[in-house]
């Protein structure tokens, strides 16, 4: 490592330590400076495809827009048809030539996520990327038509599904890798299962967020480990503090306060997309990302999971998705 280097690392740490330095858009900067990012040529994705989660807005559409100008071909998931629409005709207006699929599903049905699985089967030869990045904060308790809680089904349960199903296409296209997008919040947070499996009363919509957010990141780490997914790479990310629609409809305070260092939705979006179109990120396996470089997940060591307390989320997503489990192993 040259001192250039070692330099750069430094300001890097210092900027993550101050937290506000990191997660705004302040950070974002600093590291696109100090690292090149604009000296490297975006990825041509033609011929790939990418299912995206959650690209009807904020950096799900911002993903889906950017892949779709690198010429990859992009399926884009949504809840809602109108809005779904909406988002394939902004993409198409900015990019005429897009080459994009719709899927209307919705997470909270885990016959939505098995129907959506079986549509990119039956049709896509090739599966380059799948991207979960659906989600939404919940401020009061509510469980869905599967008999789970939704912030658990919709960020944990379905993404595992969906990712099972859709695990034979992904390992038979070289260089496949799976993102999932997580949240800073997930740091102050040691995966209670208890909790995401019946929510304790008085709800606590952000509370049961971030303890979503960290089951996220620690199923990312155990598939990187599975056998039965080998030849896929995976990675969650943390894109973080953006003005997204998210944010505005569910912690308006926090946005009024720091709306001014807020990110930009492609400035939060920009990680994901390069972990998803990028060489770089298929040299490793079950990283956690931040400005496109790798963070420790346990910065607090008391939020620091377990081996058994993984294979207990593990079992159980399986158990909920009504899938097998595979075994666990190194690669």
């Amino acid at each position: 490592m040259t001192t250039v280097d070692r330099a750069r690392g430094i300001v890097d740490t210092a900027l993550e330590l101050s937290i506000v330095g990191s997660f705004s858009r302040l950070g974002y900067a600093a590291r696109r400076a100090l690292f090149h990012w604009d000296e490297t040529p975006a990825t041509d994705l033609s011929g790939r495809v990418v299912l995206v989660t959650g690209a009807t807005s904020g950096l799900g559409l911002v993903v889906a827009h950017e892949l779709a100008a690198r010429h990859a071909h992009v399926w884009i998931v949504g809840r809602d048809a109108q809005r779904t629409e909406a988002a394939r005709e902004q993409i198409v207006a900015a990019t005429p030539d897009a080459e994009l699929t719709v899927v209307i599903a919705d997470l909270a049905s885990l016959a939505d996520v098995r129907a959506c699985a079986d549509t990119v089967l039956r049709t896509a030869p090739r599966l380059d990327a799948l991207v979960h990045n659906a989600g939404a904060l919940a401020h009061e308790l509510q469980y869905t038509r599967d008999g789970i809680e939704t912030t658990a089904q919709v960020h944990v349960v379905a993404p595992f599904l969906l990712t099972t199903l859709l695990l034979p296409r992904l390992r038979s296209t070289a260089g496949a890798r799976v993102v999932t997008v997580s949240s800073g919040g997930m740091y102050t947070q040691r995966l209670d299962l208890a909790d995401l499996v019946t929510p304790r009363v008085p709800f606590h919509g952000s509370r049961t967020y971030a303890n979503a957010k960290r089951a996220q990141v620690v199923l990312n780490e155990m598939w990187a480990r599975r056998p039965g997914a080998r030849g896929v790479v995976f990675h969650a990310m943390h894109p973080g503090w953006a003005d997204t629609p998210g944010v505005q409809a569910s912690l308006p305070r926090f946005r009024s306060v720091m709306r001014p260092v807020l990110r930009s939705p492609a400035q939060g979006a920009d990680t994901i997309v390069w972990l998803a179109s990028a060489a770089e990120p298929l040299r490793t396996n079950g990283g956690f990302w931040l400005d496109r470089r790798s963070r420790s997940t346990t910065p607090l060591p008391w939020t620091n999971t377990g081996p058994g307390a993984a294979h207990e989320l593990w079992n159980w997503c399986a158990q909920q998705a009504d899938v097998p489990a595979m075994s666990e192993g190194r690669r």
